[in-house]
């Protein structure tokens, strides 16, 4: 599956139910997203001018909204393939009244200019829809591209392989069935979120694939079965 096939994934019926999928299937979905933002700005410091970039912005644009309530003055840029998705990203923002301070971007990282230099970054929920590890590394590759040295990334997603994790998995069900889902709905469910996705292996994988594309080694802070966050350093 290439990147321009993981963008299509996300049509307009799936782009609608996104926000309300994706609470139920990573519980602690806001958490993670405020988490995000605190260690960003742990991170900073008194960078009060900061210009974040938003790799996958779309759906709510919750790296947005969650990190723009803790500093007044910083800028994003944010990047998605998707046009329902951007669309609804843009929706979001724009009724958050962070229109101003948010440039929207259709396509991908490596169509920004390249010598534009970003103070941090976020890729939140997408690292494990690109197939291989080579087309990982090298959405990595393409975002320290645009990192000062030393700017961190907020890297979060699905870090096991989910055949790895059977217990997880299973939990991951009974998440959905304690929401209201019956059995073949779950079943479905199940089916779909193998469709298409393809995680790294460990965190130790993860730790490689940022390594390869010129990043510190992360420090973790967040956990949900399948789904981990960490901050990694641009080298």
């Amino acid at each position: 599956m290439s990147s321009t096939s993981a963008a299509q994934k996300f049509d307009p019926a799936r782009a609608h139910e996104y926000q309300t999928q994706s609470r139920i299937a990573l519980a602690g979905y806001d958490a993670c997203h405020e988490l995000s933002a605190c260690m960003l700005s742990a991170a900073l410091g008194s960078d009060d001018g900061a210009e974040i970039l938003v790799v996958g912005a779309g759906g709510g644009a919750q790296e947005v909204v969650a990190a723009s309530r803790l500093s007044p003055s910083w800028r994003f840029t944010a990047v998605d393939p998707s046009r329902p998705m951007l669309d609804i990203a843009i929706a979001e923002v724009t009724r958050a009244g962070l229109a101003r301070r948010t440039d929207f971007h259709l396509g991908y990282v490596e169509d920004l200019p390249p010598d534009r230099l970003f103070s941090a970054a976020t890729l939140i929920g997408v690292l494990h829809h690109q197939p291989g590890d080579d087309a990982k590394r090298r959405l990595l590759s393409s975002i320290a591209g645009r990192l000062r040295p030393g700017a961190p990334l907020i890297l979060a997603g699905n870090r096991y392989a989910y055949a790895s994790q059977p217990l997880l998995l299973a939990a991951w069900g009974e998440r959905w069935r304690m929401q209201g889902a019956t059995p073949e709905e779950v079943r479905a469910k199940l089916g779909k979120i193998l469709e298409g996705a393809d995680p790294p292996a460990s965190e130790e994988a993860v730790a490689e694939l940022l390594s390869a594309a010129g990043f510190e080694p992360p420090t973790w802070f967040f956990s949900s079965l399948f789904w981990g966050a960490c901050l990694a350093r641009r080298k």
